[in-house]
């Protein structure tokens, strides 16, 4: 079962400073009967102008993406952790017993970024912060695991959760195929491009919620970038 969500039907708010779109509940968006996917929570599409940014603000229990689209996003946390995350690349928070961080653009651009929830499989620990570049040559034709709660991805960056989260590049005519299992939750976004997902189409910055399906079969129609979230 593939359900599509059209990006021009998400929720959203513009703040001027910053404009995003919810896959799911959140801030003033709220319907209960869209609380999330699985153990996905969250899934912001934003677009962050230039000098502006999210302040110092707490998180607990969460396990917190970013992968960046365009632009940078600049990372400072109550951990003393600083880093820089530019396009291609990912960051990962996990807040465990609590942080505070702050994500600015202090780019002379818009940036824009995929911001992912995913609840962790055990309350509390240690937060930690990393980044990691992914480059899009090296995932080009296949999905390639960024962030991950299983020890085997070892090339991923580290989450608590139940969940993976992968990327690929993939030219108009390219395939890339993903074996689940049936009770898995997972959730894919194409950044940029239009995809056909066991034949259904999916464009740029839709969402599609994706359950009781053995296999994926994606097909980029145009040149496509994605990004696909399995979860408990």
């Amino acid at each position: 079962m593939i359900e599509l969500r059209p990006f021009n039907k998400l929720g959203g708010a513009d703040h001027g400073w910053l404009k995003a779109r919810h896959h799911f509940s959140f801030a003033s968006y709220y319907d209960p009967a869209n609380m999330g996917h699985g153990s996905l929570r969250v899934w912001n599409d934003d677009e962050i102008a230039p000098n502006t940014g999210f302040p110092p603000h707490p998180h607990r229990d969460m396990e917190i993406i970013t992968y960046v689209r365009d632009g940078a996003i600049t990372h400072e946390d109550s951990l003393g952790n600083k880093g820089r995350t530019e396009a291609g690349d990912v960051q990962v928070m996990s807040a465990g017993s609590g942080v505070r961080h702050s994500e600015y653009n202090l780019e002379p651009e818009t940036t824009r970024i995929f911001q992912i929830w995913i609840e962790p499989t055990q309350a509390g620990g240690q937060p930690t912060w990393g980044s990691k570049p992914f480059p899009k040559a090296d995932r080009s034709g296949k999905l390639v695991t960024i962030a991950s709660g299983f020890k085997a991805d070892n090339d991923a960056l580290p989450i608590r959760a139940d969940a993976r989260v992968l990327a690929t590049t993939l030219k108009a005519g390219e395939s890339a195929e993903y074996a689940i299992d049936k009770a898995r939750h997972l959730y894919l976004v194409p950044a940029a491009g239009s995809v056909e997902v066991n034949g259904v189409r999916v464009n740029a910055r839709d969402g599609a919620a994706i359950r009781d399906e053995a296999k994926l079969t994606i097909t980029a129609l145009e040149d496509t970038e994605l990004v696909l979230v399995d979860a408990a």
